[in-house]
């Protein structure tokens, strides 16, 4: 994988999923998605809610309540708030280095970045399928974070972040073979 700045791939990833969430419409709310249990506002609130819950991890803050509405009246404001409060706590002097309590046990910022990017990802995918949009999504960061994901499944840390990979079709788009790595089903 090629040595990128952990801000640049952060960037990367919230550019995709912004652009996944901005084009959901509130009466595609109820959809299922190809997260077990969950529909689209659900998942949205989970993708939302998480990005603060890790913004109070490295800047610091009243604990997250994970069971909120973190969606509110506008689905793409609240998330676009999110993304943009974490990359300021990201980008503060020594963040990026600094040591937190994270969801895999104490980890730098610079891997806590790296599990977002893989969040938003895989998220963005997921509401990209439920919503009837291009799945085809950043193919290049999307094969970086199949690395990723490989290695958390490999250390025996996947669970229960992700399932078991999935088959993976033939003619599946980079961003198809991540999912299915994530566990998701593909076809």
């Amino acid at each position: 994988m090629r040595d990128v700045n952990p801000l640049e791939r952060f960037d990367r990833a919230a550019a995709t999923a912004i652009t996944v969430v901005d084009a959901v419409r509130p009466e595609q709310y109820d959809e299922p998605t190809p997260c077990e249990n969950w529909n689209v506002r659900q998942l949205l609130n989970h993708l939302t809610g998480g990005t603060k819950m890790f913004t109070v991890m490295v800047a610091g803050g009243e604990p997250v309540d994970r069971a909120a509405d973190h969606v509110g009246p506008d689905h793409a404001a609240s998330f676009r708030t999110a993304v943009a409060d974490l990359r300021a706590a990201f980008a503060a002097d020594g963040a990026l280095e600094r040591r937190y309590n994270g969801p895999l046990g104490e980890a730098p910022g610079q891997f806590l970045a790296r599990m977002r990017v893989n969040e938003m990802m895989v998220h963005a995918w997921d509401l990209a399928k439920a919503t009837g949009q291009s799945t085809d999504l950043a193919p290049d960061l999307a094969a970086e974070c199949i690395e990723d994901i490989r290695g958390v499944q490999e250390a025996g840390r996947a669970q229960p972040m992700f399932k078991p990979m999935q088959d993976i079709p033939a003619d599946a788009t980079v961003a198809d073979r991540l999912a299915a790595t994530a566990g998701r089903t593909v076809a």
